[in-house]
């Protein structure tokens, strides 16, 4: 399970007019995000979500972890970084381990990536 991909997120400047492009595109459906903000995406794949205010944003990608404070505390070791803050901070707390935890990290050579650990790990 570790390492798998889990999880995408879009940023977009405005969500209801991704739900209509990627909705068309590709099939998929939509949900409200629980906190409200942006949507939960469904797929035949690796789920996914959408949320405003980020035009021009690259696909952010989540890689599925057992514990994520381990790979948290990996990702430092190797020379990465960790945002100081957990992904999704807005959301209330019953929202956020109702799916499980994210945090955005980047590697040694700056780029972006995500970890994710789900809630029944």
């Amino acid at each position: 399970m570790a390492g798998e991909p889990a999880f995408f997120e879009l940023g977009v400047q405005d969500p209801e007019r991704a739900r209509t492009f990627y909705g068309a595109l590709f099939g998929w459906t939509f949900q409200p995000a629980p906190a409200g903000v942006g949507f939960t995406i469904s797929t035949r794949g690796v789920p996914g979500g959408v949320h405003g205010a980020d035009a021009g944003a690259s696909p952010y990608l989540f890689f599925c972890v057992d514990d994520l404070d381990a790979a948290v505390h990996q990702v430092l070791e190797l020379g990465g970084t960790v945002d100081d803050y957990p992904f999704w901070e807005e959301e209330e707390p019953a929202s956020v381990t109702a799916r499980g935890w994210f945090r955005l990290c980047r590697d040694d050579q700056g780029s972006a990536f995500g970890l994710y650990q789900p809630q029944d790990a």
